[in-house]
């Protein structure tokens, strides 16, 4: 692996052209074309093609790396199923809808627009575990020679233009969604899609909620007009627009729509842990049932549930491994803090048009405001920083993990993924990202004082050790 290809077991992703080039996403595709026909059968390969769903956002080299992808596949006898230009639950829900052998998505999510990716799902509809993964990435790296196909044996290929529309129609049929409540308040909804896939599927879902919209950077061609991550900071044009048009709310969604944020009636952004905690308050889970969430997710959850007589279990970052502890436990309801929500009643993948119907529907049901919902639990500051990976590896981080325990030895420690130490209060999360070649540090807090303090105390070990 390179400095800036990232291979984790759901995926790969790099700087288009540098380290991700149409022969990397072909050779990719075809090792996971490979493992689709016989990683499930013991090393049997498949008598008959098995169909992939391939779909990808509307980053300007997706049309490029979409043909590198479907010679990939192509090559090793898989049939492909094109949805095109979609968000990432979408193909996710047409994987099951077609009773694919698995999914390939072209898309960095929310990486900066030099990036692009490979995502790789499984039949399930779920993003793939470590041992697939790692079948994948041994085959992708020659380790396993890869059976291409011969002249009669080619895979073929086949459109799928309804599978934005089946998405959207499973949405709306979903028991808390409250639709006809929905329309009933035509909520002035402000909405910016960064220029990214959600212009192809959020005009049209607040359309059907009856919703009166104002949008900005709608265009579906990639050029985003700002960094792509739905956080604070990068929603101040949305928030203008909030106040322009005097909207009851603000969405902002990332660029293949799985992240959904809010920014209130006055034209503040929120944080993106509100969505998934307004979405449990609309789905109001029971105490028979958990919620799960990824261990950097905002105690505003914890709140959220416990309003219910719910527990919240915690998995470690990333989709997967929340969607993997869902399944297991029966979780009425889970995400990730940075707006993903996951709600198995439709799919256990995070899905910002989802997470969108839920909280309006909340909004419609409570007969509130944003702000108003927001002011009915404690508040919370969460401050985030980061360092180059550089040279560490894993026998350095666990030098800096013992040393954050010795400096708090009263916190309870979770070592699911990196470091988490949590107090009733506070917590300080330290991991490598799985992303970016870089160490995230996260720390929340009620005072932004003492989430700071625990950041400095984290970035100072680390620099010490």
């Amino acid at each position: 692996m390179s400095d800036t290809l990232m291979v984790s077991v759901s995926g790969v992703r790099g700087l288009v052209g540098t380290d991700l080039t149409p022969e990397v996403v072909a050779r990719w595709a075809a090792a996971f074309g490979t493992w689709a026909r016989n990683g499930r059968s013991g090393g049997r390969t498949a008598r008959r093609p098995v169909s992939i769903v391939l779909g990808r956002d509307a980053r300007t080299s997706g049309p490029m790396f979409a043909q590198a992808a479907i010679a990939g596949l192509m090559s090793v006898g898989c049939d492909i199923i094109d949805v095109g230009l979609v968000p990432t639950p979408t193909v996710q829900l047409a994987v099951e809808h077609h009773r694919a052998a698995g999914g390939l998505i072209l898309t960095a999510s929310h990486n900066p627009i030099e990036w692009n990716a490979l995502k790789f799902v499984g039949p399930d509809g779920i993003f793939l575990d470590g041992d697939a993964g790692t079948r994948v990435r041994e085959m992708a790296a020659g380790h396993t020679t890869l059976q291409r196909a011969n002249y009669n044996a080619i895979g073929g290929l086949r459109a799928d233009a309804e599978a934005i529309s089946r998405h959207l129609s499973a949405v709306l049929a979903l028991p808390a969604v409250t639709a006809s409540a929905t329309r009933r308040r035509r909520f002035r909804v402000a909405l910016d899609t960064v220029r990214g896939v959600g212009g192809a599927v959020m005009p049209e879902l607040l359309k059907r909620l009856g919703c009166r919209v104002a949008a900005i950077n709608l265009e579906t061609d990639g050029l985003f007009p700002r960094p792509p991550e739905p956080v604070p900071e990068n929603l101040k044009a949305l928030g203008a627009l909030v106040r322009k048009h005097r909207a009851d709310i603000g969405i902002a969604v990332d660029p293949d729509v799985d992240r959904l944020a809010i920014v209130d009636e006055t034209g503040r952004a929120i944080g993106e842990d509100y969505t998934l905690a307004f979405a449990i308050r609309a789905v109001r889970p029971s105490r028979r049932r958990p919620v799960v969430c990824n261990l950097s997710t905002s105690l505003v959850v914890d709140d959220a549930a416990r309003a219910s007589g719910a527990t919240v279990v915690r998995a470690p970052v990333g989709e997967a491994h929340v969607a993997r502890k869902i399944i297991a436990l029966k979780a009425v309801i889970g995400g990730e803090g940075n707006g993903g929500v996951m709600y198995p009643a439709l799919h256990v993948g995070r899905d910002a048009p989802l997470a969108a119907a839920l909280v309006l529907s909340l909004l419609a049901r409570e007969r509130v405001s944003v702000s108003e919902l927001v002011a009915r639990a404690p508040r919370y500051t969460i401050v985030k920083a980061k360092v180059e990976r550089g040279m560490w590896n894993a026998e350095s981080m666990g030098e800096v993990y013992t040393a954050l325990r010795a400096r708090f030895p009263d916190a309870a420690a979770d070592t699911q993924d990196g470091l988490r130490l949590a107090w009733a209060d506070r917590w300080l999360h330290v991991r490598p990202s799985g992303t970016e070649p870089i160490i995230r540090f996260i720390a929340e807090a009620a005072e932004r004082a003492d989430a700071e303090h625990l950041i400095t105390e984290g970035r100072h070990l680390c620099a010490g050790s």
